[in-house]
């Protein structure tokens, strides 16, 4: 549901509804009774049955016979309902698990009041209403628990539909699809002529999975197409807070904040400029070369670029109210989004890539914005020993991941910890690339010199010890050992 409904949408969707020959797992008719606590159970049911039916939106009608489907108008003014000193859509938002964008709406027929509540169906697991799930069985609302062959389909139903399959928005002319969608960005990103007419437009982006063509002959827009080309995401009310979010403070902490911006545009339109303006923000150091001074700035941008993309592709897209957040302070940058990784941060290097939003993957690496797979990390750490910067950390919280860039801190001024995790990252990047860490890989990597190898030696005895690393072979000597990741 990207937006308030006009009165013209409205009055042909309650005509449509009422062609119905009864009333359906997804719509329930009422002529006026709204009692709240069952008004919260039919939603519950309505927008879990709405999942099952693979229906994008549920609807509770108030002001229809149920059986007749007659219009018969409604006393019933959601809007004046309170409970307790709380107003009644916020009092259902409150009770509902996870909660779902719903709208109530107030148009007349024939002279006659309707209300339609439109609520969108559920996404990633049942919904609850008090710690309680419903389902519809037939037009009939019962608890779920009570029929476990109808929570196992829904389960799998969730299990089996990626987030990019779902419906953003649904039932929509083509007019209304068209603007809520930046098509040029689509053809310019992907390399194809804009064609001149409408439906040459839609169809190619049926084609590639953004929207689809429903049997209403009105079409759907799928997550997938909302989340890469959205005009604005705020008008996708189940993606609104995903929006990329950069904030740029003084100094090392959050206590004043100097720059903040939110992209409400698709991931593919504003990547490109979400990188420009993070390089605008950059602290920088100056460089002498042959006597010319040059600006150079702290954190290699092509690292950022590879992390910002990750935060956008693998993030987790069920948690609501909470997106992409991009930190820049004068010694670091963070880079947090929503979802644990599927992969643990410690095997980041090495472990095959996974993603729980494939088809966003695909996309972005289609259109040049990552990294083929599985290389990203990999450059970002090779990066961060190029531009002689301690190593980033890659840290979970219980609902987030955040990897972090760290500016220049010389060998001398990194603690034992940051070497420790140098080393050890120092050699996850050797076994990647076939080969293993030496005492002299490690010294170049720290910019050590040779006659100071025994600084080098005394971090790898440091992270044999935290047992990051190992010996791949115990009986050499000493010049001769090599170092592999604990995992090896």
């Amino acid at each position: 549901m990207p937006f308030k409904r006009s009165e013209t949408y409205l009055i042909n969707l309650v005509d449509e509804l009422r062609k119905l020959p009864k009333e359906t797992e997804w719509v329930e008719f009422k002529r006026n009774k709204a009692i709240p606590h069952e008004i919260g159970e039919y939603l519950s049911a309505l927008a879990n049955s709405a999942a099952l039916s693979g229906r994008a939106s549920a609807y509770l009608v108030w002001g229809i016979d149920d059986v007749t489907h007659e219009v018969t108008g409604t006393e019933f003014d959601p809007h004046q309902v309170k409970i307790g000193n709380e107003e009644l859509e916020n009092w259902l938002l409150r009770l509902l698990t996870p909660q779902i964008p719903l709208n109530f709406y107030s148009l007349f027929s024939a002279d006659k009041r309707i209300v339609v509540l439109e609520l969108a169906a559920a996404a990633s697991q049942p919904i609850q209403f008090q710690g309680v799930e419903f389902i519809r069985i037939g037009s009939y609302k019962k608890k779920l628990k009570d029929f476990p062959e109808s929570a196992r389909e829904l389960w799998r139903h969730f299990d089996k539909r990626p987030f990019e399959s779902g419906i953003a928005a649904g039932d929509l002319t083509a007019d209304e699809t068209l603007s809520l969608l930046d098509y040029p960005a689509y053809f310019q990103l992907t390399h194809k002529p804009l064609p001149a007419g409408r439906t040459q437009i839609l169809s190619t982006l049926a084609a590639d999975n953004m929207i689809s063509p429903t049997a209403a002959s009105t079409w759907d827009i799928s997550n997938l197409g909302a989340i890469l080309f959205a005009s604005k995401l705020s008008r996708f009310e189940s993606i609104s807070r995903k929006a990329a979010r950069i904030v740029w403070y003084k100094g090392n902490n959050r206590i004043e904040t100097v720059r903040e911006r939110s992209e409400d545009k698709g991931y593919a339109v504003v990547f490109e400029g979400v990188m420009e303006f993070i390089n605008t923000l950059l602290p920088t150091n100056e460089v002498i070369h042959a006597a010319l001074r040059e600006e150079v700035r702290v954190f290699p941008e092509l690292a950022i670029r590879e992390l910002l993309a990750n935060a956008l592709i693998h993030q987790d897209f069920q948690l609501s109210g909470t997106g992409p957040l991009v930190e820049i302070f004068t010694n670091r940058l963070g880079i947090t989004n929503p979802g644990k990784p599927l992969v643990t941060p410690d095997r980041f290097l090495d472990s095959p890539p996974q993603s729980r939003n494939e088809a966003l993957a695909s996309f972005m690496r289609r259109i040049g914005i990552c990294e083929e797979r599985g290389s990203g990390v990999d450059k970002v750490v090779l990066l961060s020993e190029l531009y002689q910067l301690p190593a980033p950390t890659f840290a979970t919280s219980s609902e987030h991941t955040r990897s972090t860039l760290y500016a220049h801190k010389s060998f001398k001024n990194m603690d034992k910890q940051d070497r420790i995790h140098a080393a050890y990252l120092h050699a996850c990047l050797r076994y990647v690339q076939c080969e293993p860490m030496t005492n002299a890989t490690l010294r170049k990597r720290f910019g050590i010199t040779e006659k100071n190898s025994a600084m080098a030696s005394r971090v790898i005895s440091d992270t044999i010890q935290a047992q990051k690393i190992k010996l791949q072979d115990q009986t050499v000597g000493n010049r001769a050992r090599k170092y592999l990741p604990w995992w090896a």
